[in-house]
C-alpha cells in the first residue's frame, strides 16, 4: 500500500486519470463536513455502532469495473480508516491501493481542532462544501 502526503495524492490522482478516488468516511461527514472533489463515497464503517461495511469490498470491485489492478486511492478525515479499508481492500487482491496520510481533516491542532496542521483541507486541495457546489479550501 502506498501513502501519500495530500499534494502527492492530488498529484497521483491527475497521473492516473483511471483511478478511483473513495472517501472512506460515513456519509454523514461526507455529506455534512463536503469532501474532496472527485471522491466517491463508500463508508468503511458506518451507523450507530461504526460497525464495518460488509458490501465495503463489493462495492468498490463494482466501481473498478472488476479490475483488481485498477488504483484506489482512499481518504478519510486522518488517515486511520482508510489504512484499514485499503489492508482489507488488498486482502481481497486489489494490487494498486493508496492512501491520504493526515486524510480530509488531519490532527489535532495547538487549539484542539482539526484541520490546523495538516490534511487535505489544510493543503488547500480543491474541495466540496456540501449542499453548496463550491470548491474551496
Amino acid at each position: 500500500m502506498k501513502h501519500l502526503f495530500p499534494k502527492e495524492a492530488a498529484q497521483y490522482l491527475r497521473d492516473h486519470s483511471d483511478a478511483l478516488f473513495i472517501d472512506c468516511r460515513s456519509e454523514m461527514e461526507y455529506r455534512f463536513a463536503g469532501h474532496p472533489v472527485g471522491a466517491q463515497q463508500v463508508s468503511w464503517n458506518d451507523g450507530p455502532g461504526w460497525e464495518i461495511n460488509p458490501g465495503f469490498i463489493a462495492e468498490i470491485t463494482r466501481m473498478a469495473g472488476g479490475r483488481h489492478d485498477r488504483p484506489v486511492a482512499l481518504i478519510c478525515r486522518t488517515g486511520e480508516r482508510s489504512v484499514e479499508a485499503g489492508g482489507a481492500l488488498e486482502e481481497a487482491g486489489f494490487s494498486n491501493v493508496a492512501t491520504v496520510i493526515y486524510g480530509c481533516e488531519g490532527d489535532v491542532g495547538p487549539k484542539l481542532r482539526r484541520g490546523e496542521v495538516n490534511g487535505w483541507r489544510f493543503d488547500g486541495l480543491p474541495w466540496i462544501v456540501s449542499g453548496c457546489g463550491k470548491c474551496g479550501p
